[in-house]
């Protein structure tokens, strides 16, 4: 017997085992519509006297990926409030949960989400070792609401649910059976079959019919819950200061423990619909489709151009940077020649990227054996010998356009004409370094962010010379080192740094006209910056920030502020943290502190600027302070925009989020610029404008978004360079 309805087959085999097969490909996505169908076909099965027994699977080796994302941060009314319930109580408790007759869940694939909820509710589960499995609801800025705030922890624990749910962390199949998450491991191939046996068993009380929803007996006494649920609420008040969501999942679950888990399941439903239509979860919705649409790049991915192989990639330098890359593609399964100019910093290089990949090794990231593949696939050179079969070279020395010139007119010479040509720069206009050459073709950039080894940010920029195949080829390659890509047009700074190399010179203007330091760190850490301005110049160095600010003050005089304070604290021989004085005195790990002589750097900074101190800009209030250094990043980022150097504004959102850590629950600089509004962000730009300069004067792509009250990325009137 077959019967298709809608989302889910029911097929009954010569067993008398009913398989309920989830099919909404192509990852089996749980949507309001699926998870009726899997409540009828349940219903049905319950009915027929011929089915002993049921097992759910999902179709293509994938149960399911969890919900439809589309769906979140949507109002769905008092309709979705009468649903929520509906599906969590009356569907996964009362249709699947407490059935008449034992239900399997036979996971291979990912069981994410409201997919592994459904798997919560059978009274058992089933899974191969390479499935995975989490609660990754967090993550959108919503918590589990199918029951997992309420099963999740009688299955596995308290500590291990918190860990699981806070974290969005998934387990393998493997490490799920270690836990109590799945009753047994089956392969692949013999998977349906071992559930078969499994739901017989448990019909015939060979096997235990569990109900996850009351199972008690790994659940810690009450008070002891208490003090794990405090401890987790004091983590998230840390971890995430500006975010609900984590507590109110952590309130939900403790619901379920003091009041029932019944009680638990109506409040879960509650606390979805509020979060659901919250502000954090519009922004990370976004920001989860802005970095899908990274992938498709008009006029370049559309084109049917397919990857070339990249086997081999030189590294040209072995720094922070060029050792941190080498790390990357290694990790990547490439093989990698890592070049310098002597022995000693070619040592050094060498080390570096052994105590990277050590340090992964050590924190389980690979294992023994694969730490050994990896470093004999690196090798270290002094010329050019090896470069006869590079497939790809990044450039990463010093930001220095004549050195860089040179590097590129030797590996002219050396490399074969297939080869790619990348420079690491983080600001240097590409048309420059590569002007002394005859392969504007096969040039490109590839910025890496630092720590190049953990930051997730590629950002390629592409010259008007550069072949679709190059870019196509690199786009490849980012995916296979696990990168996000973002393609951008060629400029000094590029999309990235360009579209904050504001933020710093708004600080250090509000700093000379009578702001304090460490009032502005805070403020912009409280908004959500892992760090402010002045403690990153620290971790950066102050030469490397001199070296980038010219080219900025080079190639937009008419909008810079230039800067004494920094060029004096050079003076006195403060280069940041690797002197362990900046603008924070530091320890011998690193410590940061406020340095109560910084005042007379600063006094000497504005009488050689010649400003006058502004006894307003000593009270600014924390939001002040965030809006005047992130306008101007806005109104950069317009500037971009306009230019046609990013594809899309979702580009910037992500491009913010991944190269320069802005909050991504504020969704990236545009969606929180167009949250702000354009309007308020072009007065406020305008009112400093005439106080402070040109530096606050808003663009005019900006000025006439605001006018017209057009969201910021919605239109341009300029085709983009792409």
């Amino acid at each position: 017997m077959e019967k298709t309805i809608k989302k889910t087959v029911l097929e009954v085999g010569a067993d008398g085992v009913g398989i309920i097969t989830i099919t909404n490909p192509p990852l089996n996505l749980v949507s309001v519509d699926v998870l009726l169908s899997l409540k009828k076909s349940i219903e049905e099965a319950v009915q027929h006297d011929d089915i002993k027994a049921l097992v759910i699977i999902g179709s293509q080796s994938k149960f399911s990926a969890g919900a439809d994302v589309t769906t979140f941060g949507k109002s769905q009314g008092k309709k979705a409030h009468a649903e929520l319930g509906f599906l969590s109580i009356d569907f996964a408790t009362d249709t699947l949960e407490a059935a008449r007759k034992p239900i399997v869940a036979a996971i291979d694939g990912p069981a994410f989400g409201g997919g592994l909820e459904i798997a919560l509710a059978c009274h058992a589960r089933i899974s191969t070792s390479s499935a995975l499995l989490g609660l990754t609801e967090l993550q959108y800025g919503i918590l589990p609401g199918l029951g997992g705030t309420q099963r999740l922890p009688r299955l596995v624990g308290l500590p291990k649910a918190l860990e699981m749910i806070m974290m969005s962390k998934r387990l393998s199949g493997k490490d799920a059976l270690k836990f109590g998450l799945v009753d047994a491991i089956a392969p692949s191939d013999k998977l349906l079959s071992i559930a078969r046996h499994w739901a017989l068993d448990i019909l015939d009380y060979r096997r235990p019919w569990v109900v996850s929803l009351y199972k008690n007996d790994r659940l810690e006494p009450l008070a002891e819950a208490r003090i794990i649920l405090n401890l987790a609420r004091s983590q998230a008040r840390e971890q995430t200061p500006n975010l609900t969501h984590p507590l109110v999942c952590i309130d939900v679950i403790e619901e379920g423990i003091v009041a029932g888990p019944r009680s638990g399941l109506w409040k879960e439903a509650e606390a979805l619909l509020q979060l659901r239509q919250s502000d954090t979860c519009k922004a990370l919705v976004h920001f989860f489709f802005a970095q899908r649409a990274t992938l498709k790049i008009p006029g370049v991915t559309d084109m049917g151009l397919s990857p070339r192989k990249i086997n081999k990639v030189a590294i040209f330098g072995g720094g922070l940077m060029g050792s941190g890359i080498a790390t990357v593609f290694l990790l990547g399964n490439y093989h990698v020649i890592l070049k310098e100019v002597d022995r000693h910093l070619l040592s050094a290089g060498l080390d570096r990227v052994k105590a990277n990949l050590q340090s992964h090794a050590k924190k389980g990231k690979i294992t023994k054996d694969k730490l050994e593949t990896v470093l004999s696939q690196l090798k270290g050179v002094l010329d050019y010998d090896s470069f006869k079969d590079v497939d790809l070279v990044i450039e990463a020395v010093l930001e220095d356009v004549t050195l860089k010139q040179k590097v590129f007119a030797d590996l002219e010479k050396y490399c074969p004409q297939h080869c790619i040509f990348s420079s690491n720069t983080s600001s240097i206009n590409l048309d420059r370094i590569g002007e002394k050459t005859k392969s504007q073709n096969r040039i490109l950039g590839a910025h890496f962010f630092s720590p190049a080894q953990f930051m997730p940010l590629l950002e390629i920029i592409r010259t008007e010379r550069t072949s679709l195949q190059v870019l196509v080829d690199l786009l490849d390659v980012s995916k296979k080192i696990r990168k996000t890509a973002v393609v951008v047009g060629n400029c000094t700074g590029f999309a990235v740094n360009r579209m904050f190399f504001p933020f710093s010179q708004a600080a250090t203007l509000l700093v000379e006209r009578g702001a304090d330091i460490y009032q502005i760190d805070q403020a912009i850490t409280n908004f959500g910056m892992p760090m402010g301005p002045f403690r990153l110049a620290d971790l950066v160095g102050f030469r490397v920030a001199i070296a980038s600010g010219s080219q900025y003050i080079e190639k937009f005089p008419e909008r810079v502020y230039k800067s004494y304070l920094i060029p004096i604290m050079l003076e006195d021989r403060r280069e940041g943290q690797s002197t362990r004085k900046g603008f924070y005195l530091y320890d011998e790990k690193r410590k940061a502190s406020p340095d109560p002589e910084i005042v007379k750097f600063v006094e000497k900074a504005r009488r050689r600027s010649q400003v006058i101190v502004d006894p307003k800009l000593s009270r600014l209030s924390a939001g002040e302070i965030v809006e005047m250094l992130f306008f101007p990043v806005v109104n950069e980022a317009c500037r971009i925009l306009a230019e046609g150097v990013a594809v899309r504004a979702s580009d910037l959102d992500i491009a913010s989020v991944l190269g320069r850590v802005f909050p991504a629950y504020r969704g990236g600089i545009i969606f929180w610029a167009n949250f702000v509004g354009s309007r308020y962000i072009c007065s406020r730009l305008e009112d400093w404008s005439k106080v402070y300069g040109k530096f606050f004067e808003p663009c005019p792509y900006l000025a006439e978004h605001a006018m017209n009250e057009i969201p910021l990325g919605t239109e341009t009137k300029h085709a983009p360079r792409l």
